[in-house]
């Protein structure tokens, strides 16, 4: 497991990353009280390696190891994805790391080949522009979410053409903590079916 700084602008942007280039990279976001150890301890880096994926955990700044930082979140995700050299980038964000995934997207298509969102925030705030999302999309939410209503999760599927929704029944807002084996699940064969890997 690589663990280690990039620095962008002022920004010592700290990440994890296991796995070598190969199939796409999957750069993993993080919701307002995680950070990208919390990828770590759920084993999704090292399944996602183990399948042959790159995956790369950001802290992003004023959170994790990464200090606070004037870069806004999204220019510190183009910057990180450019000078790594990211290829066939697909983009996972739960909760708040979703709105900047979400946005992201919207701002930076060509960098990314998916987009995977898991109880994301900020949905109703972009959504007059939600229907130019052309990249395959796995929409995953907790069946009892009361942070961001499944109403949002709905929205975006109706919204995004090539989109697939889950719902993780009972589980709370972060489902993938919750229901761990259905999250790799899900994510793994959102990946086969969408990349043919």
């Amino acid at each position: 497991m690589l663990d280690t700084v990039e620095k962008i602008g002022d920004c010592q942007l700290h990440y994890l990353q296991a796995g070598e280039a190969g199939k796409a990279d999957l750069l993993f976001l993080h919701g307002m009280k995680f950070n990208a150890a919390t990828w770590q301890e759920l084993g999704t880096l090292d399944k996602m390696a183990a399948e042959g994926f790159r995956a790369t955990a950001l802290d992003l700044p004023g959170f994790g190891q990464s200090p606070e930082s004037d870069v806004s979140p999204l220019k510190v995700v183009k910057q990180f994805i450019i000078n790594k050299k990211l290829q066939n980038t697909i983009l996972v964000g739960p909760s708040m790391g979703g709105r900047v995934s979400l946005e992201f997207s919207l701002a930076n298509p060509e960098l990314l080949r998916g987009l995977v969102l898991v109880g994301a925030v900020g949905v109703e705030e972009n959504k007059e522009r939600l229907a130019e999302i052309m990249l395959p999309t796995l929409i995953v939410w907790g069946g009892e979410d009361a942070i961001s209503p499944i109403s949002n999760g709905h929205l975006l599927d109706k919204s995004i053409d090539s989109s697939h929704m889950v719902i993780i029944d009972g589980a709370p807002h972060p489902c993938y903590l919750e229901q761990p084996d259905i999250w790799h699940w899900e994510l793994t064969s959102f990946l086969a079916e969408n990349f043919g890997i």
